[in-house]
């Protein structure tokens, strides 16, 4: 599978905000893009069970507002919002921890439609100091990427999802990787991170994906 890593990363607008839940100190990892599809067939894309494992993963589960839902191998949690076709909330509950993610849809003015994916987890721990916004940011970049080369399969082909889970642990993988690790990086940056601490924790978060050594070993 042959992908452009410098396209796909430059497709994604990426922001990180300082933010207080539960009366506590929270941080937001916030995903913009654009896909050329309509609103309604990206909110089925997003939403219809059948679909959904074509381009992430196979998801059980009652898939309603207060339903729960269950995704093979990975975080499942609570359906908090449903609003057809503009508005998905949950909680994502993985490794024994609660955050909240939302995915907002609305038509871009230049065609298609704009999907807005906000993260909100509480700061506990060394977590965010030792990986900073890449831990969940660049997972959510694969997750994206993989979603639009899903939809921009031409009809009556079948969009090879093994290839695309597969493709991370490639040479362009890697490479998309560092580059979407690098932007989180930015996008701490400017929300007011130290540089040199931003750094440190985009390093660990790139060496994580790319199946490396931490570097210095912590």
């Amino acid at each position: 599978m042959k992908i452009d890593p410098i396209a796909y990363v430059g497709a994604v607008i990426r922001e990180v905000a300082f933010r207080e839940r539960d009366g506590k100190p929270a941080r937001a990892v916030i995903a913009t893009r654009r896909y050329d599809t309509d609103i309604d067939d990206l909110w089925d894309a997003l939403t219809n069970p059948e679909r959904i494992p074509r381009w992430f993963l196979p998801i059980s589960g009652e898939l309603r507002l207060g339903g729960r839902y269950k995704f093979e191998g990975q975080a499942g949690g609570e359906i908090t919002a449903c609003e057809p076709p503009r508005r998905l909330a949950v909680t994502w509950e993985a490794m024994g921890a609660v955050s909240w993610v939302t995915v907002t849809l609305a038509e871009d003015r230049a065609g298609g439609t704009r999907l807005e994916l906000e993260h909100v987890a509480i700061v506990e721990g060394d977590f965010w100091d030792r990986f900073g916004p890449g831990a969940v940011g660049v997972g959510w970049d694969l997750a994206l990427l993989g979603l639009a080369l899903y939809l921009a399969t031409p009809a009556g082909q079948e969009f090879d999802c093994a290839a695309a889970s597969a493709w991370p642990a490639s040479d362009d993988g890697k490479d998309f990787i560092r580059r979407s690790s690098a932007d989180w990086c930015r996008a701490s940056i400017a929300a007011g991170t130290e540089e040199a601490a931003a750094r440190r924790a985009a390093a660990n978060t790139t060496a994580f994906y790319c199946g490396e050594p931490e570097p210095g070993g912590s």
